[in-house]
């Protein structure tokens, strides 16, 4: 989420993971919240949970409608293999992906109230912030391509900010250990940034039928979000 001033060319103020949207705040409060920008600056603040509570829209909108919002997806079956590993690293007695992904095993129903399968309807959480924010505020970014092509998604977002493409290919190399993209060591720092150490675990195995069921379930949300954002992500 991005709280844009009038311009000229900005430069970024990030903050830290927060929950203020996803709570019942006043507008007044939430404003006061963020931290003072400048002319010429941007204030970011990142929380996953914002685009999935329906609360969110409007309360980022009362606070102003002229923020700019960015969502990272990816293909909805793996994010929720990947949700689901995340948990169980926490809940080792965790019961199978496939006892918590289907209502019923034998018919193949769908469980949508379990959240790692809920959260991958992206076009139904798109709609509801489309009745407060025009689709020109709302970028999504490729999930897959920050890993194949990092620097071409950032080229997209600095874009979007109306920020100079000032991070490119010669930020990045590729961490064989981790399976993912890095940032090169930047001046005065000891190390390169990766991502962290949740980042690039194994998955479990899970049957093939169950993730070919799951598949079928997100391919008209899919289509559907594909249509109403203009780019196809390419997960069917």
């Amino acid at each position: 989420m991005v709280n844009t001033p009038a311009p000229p060319p900005p430069h970024l103020v990030t903050l830290e993971h927060d929950e203020r949207f996803s709570v019942p705040t006043p507008p007044s409060l939430l404003l006061n919240l963020m931290p003072r920008t400048l002319e010429g600056q941007i204030t970011m603040e990142k929380t996953p949970s914002y685009f999935i509570t329906k609360e969110a829209p409007r309360r980022v909108f009362s606070m102003s409608r002229h923020t700019k919002l960015i969502v990272v997806v990816r293909d909805p079956v793996t994010r929720a293999v990947s949700d689901y590993t995340q948990t169980l690293t926490k809940s080792p007695g965790l019961p199978s992906f496939q006892n918590l992904a289907f209502r019923n095993a034998t018919t193949g129903l769908i469980d949508t109230t379990w959240s790692a399968v809920r959260i991958g309807i992206y076009a139904k959480h798109l709609e509801n912030w489309l009745r407060f924010f025009p689709l020109s505020r709302l970028l999504f970014v490729s999930g897959e391509r920050l890993v194949t092509d990092p620097a071409g998604e950032m080229g997209r977002v600095q874009d979007f900010l109306g920020l100079k493409r000032v991070v490119t290919d010669k930020h990045f190399y590729f961490n064989q250990t981790k399976g993912f993209p890095c940032l090169k060591k930047p001046e005065g720092s000891s190390r390169p940034r990766c991502l962290g150490k949740s980042k690039g675990r194994p998955h479990p195995q899970i049957p093939s039928e169950v993730l070919h069921r799951l598949r079928d379930f997100y391919r008209p949300f899919n289509l559907k979000f594909y249509q109403m954002t203009g780019h196809n992500f390419g997960w069917d």
